[in-house]
């Protein structure tokens, strides 16, 4: 039995309190589903800027009703500190999701990205600490690697941010380093890589790129890449990422204070991604044929990602279940259902 099959069983013997901030959005209606399986008590806050109420209805169609009833939904923001130390009383574990996520957005908009992901960030850690909750969960991201050239990418060596985002995302790593030697609260910090997989949103300016691609597939659109189509990626299915905050937040302490690199591994060009979506929709019956269109490269994007998942693995017991193509092939149904 693996330490994740382990901590689910624990979790089902004996239930726990969860806060999901940014429950409504892809990542945070994912963690929603799979507590409320386990048959958690979730708490959620979300102010519906990025994530929707058609998320949790979904959710709602996947759980029993007896589930469903261990789920309280506030409509708030982070970054009210206020709301912050509502939505943590009584909790046993805090998984904060709530933010401001893409590079462009965070280009085009510095200061309601910074608002967001450092304010708001600030409030949660705060309200946390204050409550001292068992375990604090946060969300970074793998743009804190910045223009370090190496790869894989190792949690100890980063570079210069490139984007605004990036730097919310540090200052989040330095705040939560500071709490731990400040106040002694230890937190998990989780640096997501290129994170894909249902209730992922296809529409808007800042749309990820699998969900943007497969809804421009199935629609019959032109779909762009940027640059010459050899930038690559490691992307990383989402239940990969559920599983991850699950053994972060019930980690023991030695474990904490720390960032975990969550990925596969691996790289995927745009190139290879493209005609792998193209051929998960074949086997969905749904033919796309037309040929990708080449654009400039995109300004803060870093050429090339790739984690190393060692130390998540060794000392969080991590295993990556679901690799590229298996993921895009699990979650192609609901892209089908959802945006055809």
């Amino acid at each position: 039995m693996t330490q994740y099959q382990n901590i689910q069983q624990q979790l089902l013997n004996v239930p726990k309190v969860w806060l999901v901030t940014g429950v409504a959005g892809f990542i945070g209606s994912n963690l929603l589903e799979k507590l409320l399986l386990l048959n958690q008590t979730v708490v959620g806050l979300d102010n519906f800027e990025t994530g929707h109420q058609y998320n949790l209805d979904e959710v709602k169609t996947l759980v029993d009703e007896a589930q469903w009833d261990r789920f309280t939904f506030i409509n708030g923001d982070i970054r009210d500190f206020a709301t912050c130390q509502q939505v943590v009383k009584g909790v046993d574990y805090v998984l904060h999701q709530a933010a401001l996520g893409s590079v462009p957005r965070s280009i085009n908009d510095p200061l309601t990205t910074n608002a967001a992901n450092i304010t708001g960030y600030l409030n949660m850690l705060t309200a946390a600490k204050e409550e001292q909750v068992k375990s604090f969960t946060y969300a970074a991201s793998s743009s804190t690697y910045g223009d370090h050239p190496a790869l894989p990418k190792v949690e100890d060596n980063i570079g210069n941010p490139l984007s605004p985002y990036a730097v919310t995302k540090y200052v989040n790593e330095l705040y939560a380093g500071v709490f731990a030697k400040t106040y002694g609260f230890k937190t998990i910090g989780l640096r997501y890589f290129n994170v894909f997989g249902k209730r992922q949103d296809p529409n808007g300016a800042y749309a990820a790129v699998i969900p943007k691609w497969t809804s421009a597939m199935i629609n019959n659109e032109e779909v762009f890449i940027n640059g010459d189509g050899e930038t690559s990626r490691d992307f990383c299915f989402v239940e990969n990422t559920v599983q991850m905050n699950i053994l972060a937040a019930t980690a023991p302490d030695e474990a904490k204070d720390q960032v975990y690199n969550v990925a596969v591994g691996d790289r995927t060009t745009l190139n290879d991604l493209y005609y792998s979506i193209q051929a998960a929709l074949g086997e969905n019956g749904i033919n796309h044929t037309v040929e990708p269109t080449y654009r400039d490269f995109r300004a803060g994007d870093v050429r090339h990602s790739q984690a190393d998942i060692s130390k998540a693995q060794t000392q969080l017991g991590y295993q990556a279940e679901y690799r590229i193509l298996t993921g895009i092939s699990k979650a192609m149904p609901w892209y089908k259902v959802f945006l055809g």
